[in-house]
C-alpha cells in the first residue's frame, strides 16, 4: 500500500516487544510457532488408532498428553508408550462424569491447554434397516461427547483467556457412502458444532477447529481395509492412490493446537489425499 504499515501479529504479547515467535512481513516463519512445550493436551479416545497417534505426535512436539478412554487396561498400555503421559479415564457420553473428571483434573494437576475430541464409533447397516438404538449410540458417542467434553474444558479455558479445541470430523462430513448414513450425519454435526464453538468462544481467546480425516488404516476401518474390493475402489478414487497412515494427521493437530493457528477459527481441515476435491 506504500504506507509502510505492518499489521500487528495477533500472537505477539503486548508486554513483550521482543517476542521471538512474532512474525512481521518478510520474516521467515519460525518453527517455534509449532512448539507445544509447556502445554497440556487431553485427547479423548486415545488408547488406540488416530487418538493414540495424535497423542504420540503432540508429545513429540513438547506437550504433556493426557490419555482418555474407558478401558483402563488399554489406557495403561498406551500410556506406557508415551513418556510422562497422564491418564484420565471417563465415559465421554456421560455429561456429569465428564465434568467431574475435567474439574478434578484441573484442580489437582493444572490446566488443560489443548483438547482433542477424538472419541467416536461406527455402525454399518442399510438405512432402512438401521437399528434405532445404534443410531442413538452414534449420536451420543460422536456428537454429544464433543459437546460434553468441549463444554467442560472450555469453561476453564475461558477463565484463562486461551485454549485450543480440535474436533475430529471425517471425510463423511462432506461425502456419504452406503450403509453409514447416520455416521455421516454425526460427522456433519461435528463440523457445524465446531463452527458454533468458534462463534461463541473466539471472543474469549479460544481457537476451535476440526480435522476431517479421509480413509486411514485404523481399527474403525478394519472392515473396509480387509475388503479387497473396497481397497481397489479406494486406490482408484483417492488422488493420492492409497490409504492414509495415522501419523500423517499429526502435523494438522500440532498446527491447530499451536500458536501457528492463532487466527484460525471454525475451520475444518481435510486431510484426505484429495478425495473431497475430485470426482
Amino acid at each position: 500500500m506504500g504506507s509502510g504499515y505492518s499489521p500487528p501479529c495477533p500472537w505477539q504479547s503486548k508486554n513483550d516487544s521482543d517476542n521471538k515467535t512474532a512474525i512481521t512481513i518478510g520474516d521467515t516463519m519460525s518453527l517455534s510457532l509449532f512448539d507445544l512445550t509447556g502445554k497440556r493436551a487431553l485427547i479423548t479416545g486415545s488408547s488406540q488408532g488416530i487418538g493414540f497417534a495424535l497423542a504420540k505426535g503432540m508429545a513429540a512436539a513438547g506437550a504433556q498428553v493426557v490419555l482418555n478412554g474407558r478401558d483402563t487396561n488399554k489406557l495403561t498400555a498406551a500410556a506406557g508408550e508415551i513418556e510422562n503421559a497422564q491418564q484420565l479415564p471417563f465415559d465421554v457420553t456421560d455429561h456429569n462424569a465428564v465434568r467431574d473428571a475435567v474439574d478434578g483434573f484441573e484442580a489437582n494437576h493444572g490446566p488443560i491447554d489443548i483438547l482433542v475430541n477424538n472419541a467416536g464409533m461406527q455402525h454399518r447397516a442399510e438405512l432402512q434397516d438401521f437399528p434405532a438404538d445404534a443410531f442413538e449410540k452414534l449420536l451420543q458417542t460422536n456428537v454429544a461427547s464433543v459437546f460434553h467434553v468441549g463444554q467442560a474444558v472450555a469453561r476453564h479455558m475461558i477463565g484463562r483467556g486461551a485454549g485450543h479445541i480440535i474436533n475430529i470430523a471425517s471425510v463423511q462430513t462432506a461425502l456419504a457412502r452406503p450403509t453409514i448414513a447416520p455416521y455421516t450425519a454425526t460427522k456433519g454435526a461435528v463440523a457445524n458444532l465446531t463452527k458454533g464453538m468458534a462463534t461463541d468462544w473466539a471472543k474469549y481467546g479460544l481457537n476451535c477447529n476440526a480435522i476431517a480425516p479421509g480413509y486411514f488404516l485404523t481399527p474403525l476401518n478394519k472392515a473396509l481395509s480387509d475388503d479387497p474390493k473396497f481397497n481397489g475402489w479406494l486406490e482408484n478414487r483417492v488422488p493420492a492412490g492409497r490409504w492414509g497412515n495415522v501419523d500423517e494427521l499429526v502435523g494438522a493437530a500440532i498446527y491447530l493446537g499451536s500458536a501457528a493457528s492463532s487466527f484460525v477459527n471454525g475451520h475444518t481441515l481435510y486431510v484426505d489425499g484429495g478425495i473431497t476435491v475430485s470426482l
